[in-house]
């Protein structure tokens, strides 16, 4: 089965405009979490909730460009195409994020001075299967999925996310998805309004 003889899909700049948004969003909350005293006082409160728009994003766009071409996919096939976009992104941010470790020099993160080479190196070759690190290889003190490059967390539950669309979600109801959307959406809108992070 030939894969490449997938046609292309229009187009849609509006959502190229929308992830730049939700990017700089993030972006911003980041930057101005260091000024504020709390999250109460951070200018961009919610700006993390940006990443949640990308996953939904994420989604429409998965669905649009393959919803209607499972005759022609297998999950096999399906899932071989994802990896091919995904993990180079994950070995290249790992192996900078890697480097960035190996020459930083911070307080910051508790344990930097105390992590032999051998340990990067098993703790960048994990994050390059994109699979979290166990805790007890944790190299910066704060216990991160992805020490090396924290926001590779985001690709890791995209990657569940590819697996669960492919073995059949795809497959649900509106209804269904619908009902799901609105538990989700339940969900985050709780954790936005009583969190310590909210």
């Amino acid at each position: 089965m030939d894969n490449n003889k997938l046609g292309t899909k229009p187009h849609y700049p509006i959502l190229d405009g929308l992830r730049g948004v939700a990017a700089l969003l993030v972006v911003c909350f980041h930057l101005a979490e260091p000024l504020s005293t709390s999250h109460l006082d951070n200018i961009i409160n919610h700006g993390y909730l940006a990443v949640d728009f990308f996953f939904l994003l994420s989604g429409f766009v998965i669905g649009y460009a393959y919803d209607d071409r499972w005759d022609k996919l297998t999950v096999g096939s399906f899932l071989r195409r994802r990896f091919e976009r995904l993990q180079p992104l994950v070995v290249l941010g790992m192996t900078l994020g890697a480097i960035g470790f190996y020459f930083t020099d911070s307080t910051i993160w508790p344990l930097i001075h105390t992590v032999p080479l051998w340990k990067l190196v098993v703790v960048w070759l994990i994050g390059c299967t994109i699979l979290p690190i166990p805790l007890s290889m944790d190299i910066r003190g704060w216990q991160e999925m992805h020490p090396l490059n924290s926001v590779g967390w985001s690709l890791f539950f995209e990657y569940i996310a590819n697996i669960l669309y492919a073995l059949g979600i795809r497959k649900l109801s509106n209804k269904a998805l619908g009902c799901f959307v609105f538990l989700a959406g339940a969900v985050l809108v709780h954790f936005a309004v009583t969190s310590p992070a909210g």
